[in-house]
């Protein structure tokens, strides 16, 4: 079963409307044991290019840095999350090469839940299911009004369909 989460109109990772954007549509999962997980999918553009034909580590750790800090409203009221996670520290390792025109997965869990903060971990697999990146980050749970101006509806944060 997968719940789609929402996006906004401009944010570099979920933004529909980013042309320069990842543009990253992000699904609420559970694992094989049955853990609450985030399922994120994505396919690099050259505008996300580092080497060429491969993607830039930054945009890489921007993707994993928002399937973590996401994991901290998974099955809370998806349009109005009553807390939103704000990245305090974060730590990657790359082990291969991510290619630009595949699409991808991600997927991350919170390992760790507290009342103010929580702890995440995430992963980006290449199409046979080897790790590309792994990540791991501490985040500050925050109302929307603490964080940035303006509603979620202000964002253009909605569930946009998939695309067929």
């Amino acid at each position: 079963m997968m719940n789609k989460q929402p996006n906004s109109d401009n944010c570099f990772i979920c933004g529909v409307q980013n042309v320069a954007g990842a543009q990253v549509a992000f699904y609420e999962v559970a694992a094989e044991d049955g853990t609450p997980e985030l399922l994120a999918r994505f396919t690099g553009r050259e505008v996300h290019q580092g080497y060429p034909g491969r993607m830039h580590g930054g945009v890489a750790s921007g993707i994993l840095d928002e399937v973590m800090s996401r994991c901290i409203a998974y099955g809370e009221d998806a349009l109005n999350p009553p807390v939103w996670g704000v990245t305090v520290e974060m730590a990657l390792r790359y082990h291969a090469p991510v290619p630009l025109g595949v699409e991808l997965s991600a997927r991350g869990r919170i390992t760790r839940d507290r009342s103010r903060t929580a702890e995440a971990s995430a992963e980006i697999y290449l199409p046979d299911g080897t790790v590309a990146v792994s990540a791991t980050g501490k985040f500050i749970k925050l109302p929307l009004d603490q964080i940035a101006e303006g509603a979620t509806d202000a964002l253009g944060w909605q569930v946009y369909a998939d695309a067929p």
